[in-house]
């Protein structure tokens, strides 16, 4: 799946974290996620180097968000947990908020639940706090009065927000069971009259499944792993 300068850097486990390629090719930082030592069982590559590389993290977050330069976007979701790490870098890029969606259990306050079969074939549940999201009001100013005493009498009405436009963050989609649980889970958000719109994915590799496929015929995606 890597470009040929990434395999040639497959060979070596201890990459410099510090060293930065000469000629950076898209996708250059891809190569700091080998090897994988236990065989097929792992359909991934571990991307915890990746992160650790600063030049290397920068580099991919800035290729996700590429394809949504110019897309309105008002907030990020990540996936726990492991897409805590990109979604939160992304939403730092962006100067967005985050939305952690979470695995069940962990939360102390109300929640929306919503039931999945993960890339293992377990059944597990993921949850968000139901306030997590509240529908906004923002004036619309709509013209001034006249003057009176010295002071304007402004006139508004208050118009509510659209559904918050939402791109969804994991660090890897395998059979896509995961990413279309979170983006139903995303969906409730809100309520009816302001509801969370998901408007892209984005990850480091959609895997070439029913479920990947499902995702990327339906949704705006960015992947890093061609």
């Amino acid at each position: 799946l890597l470009h040929a300068q990434c395999l040639q850097c497959l060979r070596s486990s201890h990459m410099d974290l510090c060293h930065v390629p000469t000629t950076q090719e898209k996708g250059w930082y891809l190569a700091l996620m080998a090897p994988n030592i236990k065989g097929p069982n792992y359909a991934w590559l571990d991307p915890s180097r990746l992160y650790c590389h600063p030049q290397g993290l920068q580099d991919c977050v800035a290729d996700l968000l590429q394809p949504f330069q110019g897309d309105p976007i008002d907030m990020v979701a990540g996936i726990d947990a492991m897409g805590f790490i990109l979604g939160a870098a992304i939403a730092a890029t962006l100067r967005k908020g985050f939305l952690a969606i979470r695995k069940a259990g962990h939360l102390c306050v109300q929640t929306l639940v919503q039931p999945y079969t993960d890339y293992s074939g377990r059944e597990k549940v993921m949850e968000v706090r139901t306030d997590a999201i509240s529908p906004g009001e923002l004036p619309s100013w709509l013209g001034r009065g006249r003057c009176r005493g010295g002071h304007w009498a402004l006139s508004y009405s208050l118009c509510p927000l659209p559904g918050l436009r939402t791109l969804l963050v994991d660090q890897w989609v395998e059979t896509g069971g995961t990413m279309r649980a979170a983006i139903q889970l995303v969906e409730q958000l809100g309520g009816v009259s302001h509801p969370c719109v998901p408007t892209g994915v984005a990850t480091i590799c959609i895997e070439d499944s029913e479920g990947g496929r499902w995702i990327q015929e339906r949704y705006k995606c960015c992947h890093c792993v061609p």
